[in-house]
């Protein structure tokens, strides 16, 4: 039997893939990446569904007449743009897929390892300029080190599974006391990260109570001085503590793929001389959130996203 029409409304770009997969499961689309946020409010209440990935706050005034509206589809793993209990109150259904980039940033955050390790950004900057420095680029083996990570969903087990062959040692922490163990990492207290790490990957999500999680007291905890590897979400560190620390020695060096403001013109006064100090550090390496983003993960999160679209809407057919 044909399942029945429902619309989806898409106001962010998505790999053209979307559509015909949409349309293939009974959802009619109405395509907009352009549109404005006005005419999201004034036109939504039309629809069945929103598609978004970053240009909006989904929260109740965006939702205030959408009473049609069964869910909300977020094209990646975050949700902090979307305002959860607005859709509780409304029962709409969120939807979000970091099954679809999980691999993109398990790969990405061990190149970001490799690359810090290896001194790889600094020393191609210098060969670039004539400067030809093997002793001064002296690096790290991953081999032997303890590997801490924090938050233990799909990113943190896309990461561990790649350290597999690197004989480390892979501690993983997540407040979620029921989370199930792997054969990649094994799950300990926060306390014994702090202990043992020698390098903190962070793969918690930006919600209130993980702001500033990592701030002073957090990196006075560590043992050993540490490398930090954040490609989570830039509000999770206090960057200027950050600083102060990478100024001790105490972290030894950073990757951070995520700013607490990724908005570069908008910088306030501490922002910017926070990220000035880092932009000039040698053993600091800064990428613009592209840990998730492949050619191929932007068509695995349609994949994820339709699939989990077309079990909903059979379930509330059912209904």
């Amino acid at each position: 039997m044909t399942p029945p029409k429902f619309s989806c409304l898409i106001i962010d770009l998505m790999h053209p893939t979307i559509e015909p997969m949409l349309e293939a499961i009974g959802v009619a689309v109405d395509y907009r990446p352009e549109i404005k946020k006005d005419e999201i409010k004034e036109i939504l209440p039309a629809y069945d569904g929103l598609l978004v990935r970053s240009k909006i706050k989904v929260n109740a005034e965006i939702l205030a007449n959408a009473d049609r509206l069964k869910f909300v589809a977020r094209a990646g793993a975050g949700v902090d743009n979307i305002d959860e209990a607005s859709l509780a109150q409304k029962n709409i259904a969120l939807i979000n897929a970091p099954e679809g980039n999980k691999d993109a940033v398990g790969e990405f955050t061990l190149g970001l390892l490799l690359a810090l390790f290896r001194n790889v950004v600094k020393a191609d900057k210098e060969v670039r300029a004539y400067q030809w420095l093997r002793e001064a680029n002296r690096g790290e083996e991953i081999m032997g080190k303890t590997i801490g990570l924090i938050g233990y969903g799909h990113m943190g087990r896309a990461f561990a599974r790649r350290l597999a062959g690197f004989n480390c040692e892979v501690l993983a922490y997540d407040k979620d006391d029921g989370l199930a163990a792997d054969e990649f990492a094994r799950l300990v207290p926060l306390t014994e990260i702090f202990a043992k790490a020698d390098v903190v990957s962070l793969h918690i999500p930006y919600i209130p109570e993980n702001k500033h999680f990592a701030n002073e007291a957090f990196f006075n905890s560590f043992s050993k001085k540490i490398w930090l590897i954040n490609t989570a979400r830039g509000e999770i560190i206090n960057q200027t503590d950050l600083v102060k620390y990478l100024n001790t020695g105490k972290v030894r060096g950073a990757a951070l793929d995520v700013l607490e403001n990724e908005k570069l013109l908008t910088l306030t006064e501490t922002q910017k001389r926070n990220f000035d100090f880092l932009a000039a550090a040698d053993n600091v390496i800064l990428t613009p959130h592209i840990g998730g983003w492949s050619h191929q993960s932007y068509v695995k999160i349609n994949e994820v996203l339709v699939q989990k679209i077309k079990e909903l809407l059979q379930q509330t057919d059912a209904d």
